[in-house]
């Protein structure tokens, strides 16, 4: 079976009319302890959990920069909404050496918000799509999904709508554990170097885009 074009997903999506504030408000109401709990909540289990990271790793000094989380309403608003979401994911679809990074639990997250927005079977398409392109992560169910997304999967980037996880307060209580960088999609989309990342990670020249962001 042919995946849903990420084109197909997002004329579907247009076709709700559902913008980021609806979005944003639908994420904040969604039943489930660890929106709730945020960041602080968060620290006990990303403490306990340096036994599992990938290939054995643990500690916080080494996350790829190639590796970007996106939190749940980041998810859901890239299908229905043209802007600043979009064109920060654009630049991990255009890239094959750039990681989408994302665990069943953020996954399932954003299923269930779309299915809110919209219908599940647009939720279903979108994240047979995201499973097919992501680098899959495992963490307990209680862990905050998008965090421990980016903990598990030593990514350096989560994009996020949530100004808690990008205060200093929570950069302080997440930096023994966690070493990420949390930026609302915009910033990201405006600091985004792929040259300069090329370099950094992969070596050489960069060859520019190697693929569609839209197929």
């Amino acid at each position: 079976m042919t995946a849903t074009s990420w084109d197909d997903l997002f004329d579907r999506g247009a076709s709700y009319g559902v913008d980021l504030e609806r979005i944003r408000a639908v994420d904040d109401n969604l039943d489930e302890s660890v929106a709730e709990t945020g960041a602080d909540g968060t620290e006990t289990e990303i403490e306990e959990a340096d036994d599992n990271r990938p290939d054995g790793e643990s500690g916080s000094d080494r996350p790829n920069p190639a590796r970007v989380v996106a939190a749940a309403a980041v998810l859901a608003a890239d299908p229905f909404v043209d802007g600043d979401a979009r064109a920060a994911l654009d630049h991990v679809r255009r890239h094959s050496w750039v990681d989408l990074v994302a665990s069943d639990h953020l996954l399932e997250r954003t299923e269930r918000l779309v299915t809110e927005l919209a219908d599940a079977d647009l939720a279903a398409d979108h994240r047979a799509r995201l499973e097919a392109e992501r680098v899959a992560v495992d963490h307990p169910p209680e862990d905050h999904p998008a965090l421990a997304s980016a903990y598990r999967g030593n990514a350096a980037h989560l994009l996020s709508y949530d100004e808690g996880l990008g205060s200093a307060k929570a950069g302080l209580s997440m930096q023994p554990h966690l070493s990420v960088s949390v930026r609302p999609p915009d910033a990201f989309a405006q600091l985004f170097d792929p040259e300069s990342l090329y370099e950094a990670v992969e070596g050489g020249e960069y060859p520019g885009p190697d693929r569609d962001p839209r197929s």
